[in-house]
């Protein structure tokens, strides 16, 4: 278990709930001591909806309506604090198990649906303005990143970062994880974010896991320090705290859209299931293990942190209420997608008639044909 004892690290929020920042928490506290009630509870809120939508879309693949499934289970606060702390003219750019992040965002969580159904490429538009600049999910490990700086470089381009109006600069916000870190592409994706010094911020997802291979297997030292190489101001964040993540997300945001350079953070969490659902994590997990970081769950820790402020119970039971909505609000609608026409995946390829396309679909046709019953 990774004993989070880095010097470095930011935390507010001890595991019990209780304020506990460490010293490299102080600067960010008036940050967190301007949060209102609202917004504390807001991020709650989020976190509870999303482990219901995650529950529930992971039970809809086991029941064969879903194709995959990445789940988010116990990497909540990572990504509410860290989306919470963008602004709305900010672009993100998620992974592929940033639920939270797209719904908070404005997509609507069925497109993710969709995608992991089977019945798009690409899952929402994120040239909507309903999408909140969230650009689409990237199943390739890190290529996300190098899309993220070439937007990023862009914005530099045009003068759309750095000029002093921040309800007008722009800022790039990319999520990968510690299996991605280890890609080329993120490395080069830092040399050019660097050498350019793009509006961009590095959100690395350390959830201990890159599918069966532990990050101590992966790096030496703190990922984050990765960063640091490049010349990347780069720091370590409790990634259970969502307060913590927010502060600090909020600041190298504001940095780096002020013309600050790109910033990297890690995020110290856990992947609490499977890497998807076609993992499974008992091959090379212990209970040992799985039971000690559920102990830093950061639902329960926030839940703590608001009772001792004097929430009440009320507002707990009306945020599962949300969740529990939300949850059968997808899986209603899930089960009303249907399927694609079969001629889809051939009509789609060229935009002509094509003998090979032809040939093929003839011999799906005879092959078809050629099962007991025909296939339904």
């Amino acid at each position: 278990m990774t004993p989070l004892d880095d010097p470095a690290l930011v935390r507010v929020l001890a595991a019990d709930g209780t304020l506990a920042p460490t010293p490299a928490a102080e600067r960010y506290l008036p940050l967190i001591d301007a949060l209102t009630d609202a917004e504390l509870e807001t991020f709650y809120r989020d976190m509870v909806s999303i482990r219901a939508f995650d529950v529930q879309a992971t039970n809809l693949q086991r029941q064969g309506q879903l194709a995959l499934w990445p789940p988010s289970f116990g990497q909540e606060a990572a990504q509410v604090g860290s989306a919470r702390a963008a602004r709305a003219q900010d672009h993100v750019f998620p992974s592929y198990r940033e639920h939270v992040v797209t719904r908070i965002r404005g997509v609507d969580p069925l497109d993710i649906i969709r995608l992991m159904r089977g019945l798009t490429h690409g899952g929402w538009d994120p040239t909507d303005p309903k999408n909140g600049n969230t650009h689409i999910y990237t199943l390739v490990l890190g290529a996300q990143t190098l899309h993220a700086t070439g937007l990023g470089m862009g914005l530099v381009f045009d003068g759309k970062c750095g000029t002093g109006d921040p309800e007008r600069d722009e800022a790039v916000i990319v999520y990968y994880g510690d299996g991605a870190s280890s890609q080329g592409d993120v490395h080069e994706a830092m040399v050019f974010a660097a050498s350019f010094q793009t509006p961009e911020v590095f959100f690395l997802q350390n959830n201990q896991w890159a599918i069966s291979v532990p990050v101590a297997t992966q790096s030496r030292s703190p990922l984050y320090k990765r960063g640091e190489g490049y010349g990347i101001p780069s720091l370590q964040v409790d990634g259970n705290d969502v307060l913590a993540s927010f502060a600090v997300s909020k600041v190298a945001l504001d940095e780096a859209r002020a013309g600050g350079g790109p910033r990297a953070i890690e995020a110290m969490t856990y992947r609490m299931g499977a890497h998807t659902t076609s993992d499974d994590p008992t091959k090379y997990r212990t209970s040992d293990e799985e039971k000690a970081w559920a102990g830093r769950d950061p639902i329960a820790r926030m839940r703590a942190f608001l009772e001792g402020r004097g929430a009440s119970q009320q507002f707990f039971d009306d945020a599962d209420a949300e969740g529990r909505a939300l949850a059968d609000d997808v899986r209603v609608r899930t089960n009303e997608l249907g399927t694609i026409p079969r001629a889809h995946m051939f009509d789609t390829v060229y935009s002509e008639a094509h003998a090979l396309i032809a040939e093929e679909q003839r011999w799906l046709d005879d092959y078809e044909a050629s099962m007991e019953g025909g296939v339904q």
